[in-house]
């Protein structure tokens, strides 16, 4: 009885939480209502002369000269080919071609009139193929959980139903991380008909990652991580492997995506979410269908058919064609007396005998309009939206309802039309034969275009910088998963092929540890989602995504430890694993999803304790390692038993007191590549390590310490002096920031100023949010009323000066070493502005470099795309992705800025680089998340400042 009585309850609650996400639907159309009448009232206002694209006013596209980069042969092969020469159209070129103005276009407002002949077809009709879809963000504003439990698992339960029901009906899906979940939970029989729908071309399947990625933060590593988990799910359980790409959502697109696409084995992809200036020009150029091309390819080997959307969205108001207020019409789940409705007031109306004729003729019109766009008689027409198709209902509304308007335009010869249902590749096979692609005179009909599609700006000044920074914690915390599944895939691998060597060996538990590395690759392949590493979900969202990502850091240890043991025994018959006391254990430990490390103190004795330093990388590495030991008087043998150097340090409590539970002591490892060195502490009576000597500038009097020499210093103008065998370092001594740099193979001085500045956000409606950055002007610099302490560190394998200000921990570390490690300087960031209001916090440097306002960000760890800082666009348009470095240059050196997370990155002067690390927001900027970003962790920010020579260029 009890039992009967929970499940009535539960039932009652699922009705509320429908009841309360309808509600949340109709709030959020009223507010996109009162968007768009508000847009069309300012927009009646100004009425200024629309240029008439159609006229092809604008100048053929040819690459500027101005933008030509003549550089040394001694470079990288990109860089002297100022990417892609063969290409047609360069992204940087037509930036500068651009006037980025925002005339009214008319019903399409970013865009222009559109006519056409009503005889255009009469040779050749028009073919039209409406691809139904529904767009599932694996956690925006719900969990991925509660999506599957509220409406993904509907969906899908309903597509093998209404597809059945006739065979002319399609429908397409892409992200993995859903359907597999759905897959695990239906019977054979009901995997039988999805096969058979497969096969018969009712339902596809289009990029089949494990989620569709964002193309901005994402590193490379954990974009094929997320493509691969997709298709090796695919091909294990429904035997397809994906030839087209769908990416309706990501918030701009980057051409790495396009590359790791071609060599996954497709032909085509789409994309829509770019600048609605440069859809507009491509529009008027008929040029968005086109081959992309990798900068770096002097031929065509790169080349991926692309399919560029023409309109402000995926929804169906603006994919039908330019007027959304008619398309709107088409969108048959909007029909009066359900929950959503067309925020232009006039309905859609079920086709019927008596209506029919009119409607298909007003739809007919809108696909021909589009069609005018492009450079063939075939249209591609999305059907879909967020979350769409969930109910029975709505399908027999969309798929009857359009039916009738394919049944009647196809039996009017004299309409010259063959409308229908398609999938993606019914479309690109249908866009391919028409343009004979394929045959050896194909490749005129489409252009070829290289470079990439950020800043993303979807209506006036609103560009989608601010979440290159967004929740910056986790998008450190990815880049730490990334390197612990790397290190683990190894050394698994590894042990794998050694555990089947031997009989004692097989209880290496192999299965289990397969298993955490199958979840690890998941979760971080579901975080590459574009609503979770841009940090755009929900506060509760964010939690999930963080908690997933600290299990698995968390269990790709225990895979690390397990393999580890059984690669390090000398005697293999020794092996015994014990999962209570593992043999190894890791030297630093995460508290919470949201905490920084600790690291782990090693009890030392004078019996040894090994310490196991592993090198995931393929190259020898030389590095310094840092470890906690409990005690000052320590010995560090190296793997083949000779002392090494051991430099020990305070570990502090605050600024200024040492904490005596616990010391750091630094040394030089030497691995080889995908090994292992096993090195040994031991305690002993007289140790041989150098002590770190201290000068601290503060106000307040320290007690001196019984082991560390500590000098108390005054805050002056004499500078502080850093220097290893490649450069002198002066930091300021008031501030005990970087000034400038001497670089000691040529003895020349370069100025090199670091400053923090604040930026605010406009007094507009419209403010900055968790996607947009509109802020308020230039950057204010940061100001602090008493001079910071400052702790200066002079060592024998590290020296550095440490700041400490209101809202962060600066480091800036020197290196005794040789190679590259000593070559650069580290830079740590401890950020904290837990307390600001809607304030961003960026690190500047400032140089002598003669950038002239040209820069370089990479791409996804991947590749480097130039970049060109313009007065006639916005500051926040200037801001962009950087995964992994940026640099700027000049005839004689180039300054790099390493990253070891994704930020957002300008060069807004002459000489400088600056980097916005985090960023706490009060409000929403309207774009459906509904809150701010006021989750804000202490975070650290990891950069590596590389200064070099370029030599006899010509830049």
């Amino acid at each position: 009885f009890l039992q009967g009585q929970l499940s009535i309850l539960q039932e009652k609650i699922d009705h509320l939480e429908r009841l309360l996400a309808e509600n949340n639907e109709i709030i959020s159309n009223i507010r996109d209502s009162v968007i768009n009448l508000s847009e069309s009232v300012k927009d009646g206002q100004k009425n200024p002369e629309a240029i008439n694209f159609s006229q092809g006013s604008v100048s053929e596209l040819f690459p500027s000269p101005s933008v030509m980069l003549a550089v040394d042969s001694e470079d990288c092969l990109f860089a002297s080919k100022s990417g892609s020469r063969s290409s047609s159209v360069q992204m940087l070129d037509v930036y500068d071609i651009l006037p980025f103005d925002n005339p009214d276009g008319g019903v399409w407002k970013q865009g222009f009139d559109i006519s056409y002949n009503e005889n255009e077809w009469d040779g050749e009709p028009l073919q039209v193929f409406v691809v139904p879809h529904s767009h599932n963000d694996p956690g925006w504003l719900k969990t991925f959980d509660d999506y599957f439990r509220d409406q993904t698992q509907h969906i899908l339960n309903n597509m093998v139903v209404k597809l059945q029901e006739d065979n002319r009906r399609k429908f397409i899906w892409s992200e993995i991380s859903y359907f597999s979940k759905w897959w695990d939970g239906i019977d054979s029989q009901k995997k039988d008909v999805v096969k058979r729908l497969i096969k018969d071309g009712q339902f596809e399947i289009v990029t089949g990652g494990w989620v569709m990625p964002d193309e901005a933060s994402a590193h490379y590593f954990a974009l094929i991580d997320q493509l691969i988990e997709g298709h090796q799910w695919l091909e294990k359980n429904v035997g397809v492997k994906p030839k087209f790409g769908w990416a309706v959502d990501p918030f701009g697109h980057s051409p790495t995506m396009a590359y790791l696409l071609k060599r996954a084995g497709f032909s085509s992809m789409l994309i829509q979410r770019v600048h609605y200036s440069v859809k507009k020009h491509f529009a008027a150029q008929k040029t968005l269908e086109f081959f992309w091309r990798q900068n770096w390819d002097l031929a065509s080997s790169t080349d991926i058919l692309c399919h560029m959307m023409p309109f402000y969205s995926y929804d169906v108001p603006h994919t039908c064609g330019p007027d959304p207020k008619i398309c709107c019409q088409f969108d048959f789940k909007r029909l009066p007396g359900g929950r959503v409705s067309c925020p232009w007031r006039v309905p859609p109306e079920a086709i019927h005998a008596g209506n029919v004729q009119h409607r298909a003729w007003m739809i007919l019109d809108q696909y021909r309009k589009k069609s005018k766009l492009f450079r063939t008689k075939v249209l591609l027409a999305p059907l879909g939206d967020d979350f769409r198709y969930a109910e029975s209902s709505e399908w027999d509304q969309q798929y009857q309802n359009y039916q009738k308007l394919f049944d009647y335009m196809n039996s009017h010869p004299e309409w010259h039309v063959k409308a229908q249902f398609g999938t993606l590749s019914d479309y690109f096979e249908a866009l391919r034969k028409e343009s004979n692609l394929g045959e050896k005179s194909s490749s005129s009909l489409f252009p070829a275009l290289s470079g990439d599609f950020f800043t993303y700006a979807d209506r006036d000044h609103h560009y989608w910088s601010g979440y290159f920074t967004s929740r910056p914690f986790y998008k450190r915390l990815d880049r730490v998963l990334e390197s612990y599944l790397r290190a683990a895939e190894i050394l698994y691998s590894l042990a794998l092929v050694q555990s089947s060597k031997s009989e004692k060996m097989s209880v290496f538990p192999s299965v289990d540890n397969y298993k955490l590395l199958t979840e690890a690759r998941r979760n971080l392949g579901l975080f590459q989602h574009h609503d979770a590493i841009t940090g755009t979900s929900k506060d509760w969202v964010v939690v999930d995504y963080g908690t997933r990502l600290f299990h698995s850091i968390m269990n790709l240890k225990k895979v690390i430890i397990n393999s580890a043991h059984i690669l390090i025994l000398k005697d293999k018959g020794a092996y015994n694993y014990d999962t209570s006391t593992p043999l190894l254990k890791m030297d630093d430990v995460q508290s919470s999803q949201d905490s920084l490390p600790r690291k782990t103190v090693i009890k030392l004795t004078s019996q040894p304790r090994y310490l196991l330093i592993c090198n995931p990388v393929e190259q020898e590495r030389s590095s310094v390692v840092s470890i906690n030991v409990n005690s000052p008087r320590v010995k560090v043998l190296s793997p083949l038993g000779k002392p090494v150097t051991v430099q020990i340090s305070a570990i502090w409590d605050g600024a200024t007191t040492v904490s005596h539970e616990a010391y750091q002591i630094s040394f030089v490892a030497h691995i080889p590549p995908l090994g292992f060195g096993v090195y040994q502490l031991l305690e002993v009576q007289s140790s041989e390590a150098v002590l770190t000597d201290y000068n601290i500038y503060t106000s307040r009097q320290e007690k001196p310490d019984r082991l560390f020499s500590i000098k108390e210093m005054q805050n002056s103008v004499d500078s502080i002096i850093l220097e290893n065998s490649y450069m002198k370092l002066w930091f300021s001594g008031m501030s005990g920031l970087l000034e400038k740099i001497n670089t000691k193979e040529d003895g020349k001085n370069h100025q090199m100023k670091v400053e923090f500045a604040w930026y605010g956000t406009t007094s507009n409606r419209d403010k900055s949010g968790a996607y947009l950055f509109l802020p308020d002007g230039d950057a204010k610099p940061y100001i602090f009323t008493d001079p910071p302490t400052i702790r200066v560190a002079h060592g024998r394998i590290f020296s550095e000066v440490v700041c400490f200000f209101h809202h962060m921990t600066h480091t800036m570390r020197l290196y005794n070493v040789q190679g590259l490690e000593g070559q650069s300087v580290e830079v740590s960031n401890i950020v904290d502005i837990r307390g600001e209001y809607n304030r961003e916090l960026a690190m500047r440097i400032s140089s002598d470099i003669n950038s002239q306002n040209r820069f370089y960000t990479d791409l996804n760890g991947y590749q480097i795309q130039p970049r060109l800082t313009m007065s006639k666009l916005p500051l926040q348009a200037n801001i962009y992705p950087m995964t992994t470095m940026a640099y700027i240059q000049d005839v004689g050196v180039r300054l790099t800025l390493h990253s070891a997370q994704s930020l957002g990155v300008a060069s807004l002067k002459n000489g400088q680089l600056e980097v916005i690390m985090d960023r706490r927001l009060m409000q929403d900027d309207n774009r459906g998340l509904g809150q701010g970003v006021q989750d804000n962790k202490i975070t650290a920010n990891i950069f590596r400042l590389l200064l070099e020579r370029r030599h006899g260029t010509d830049v």
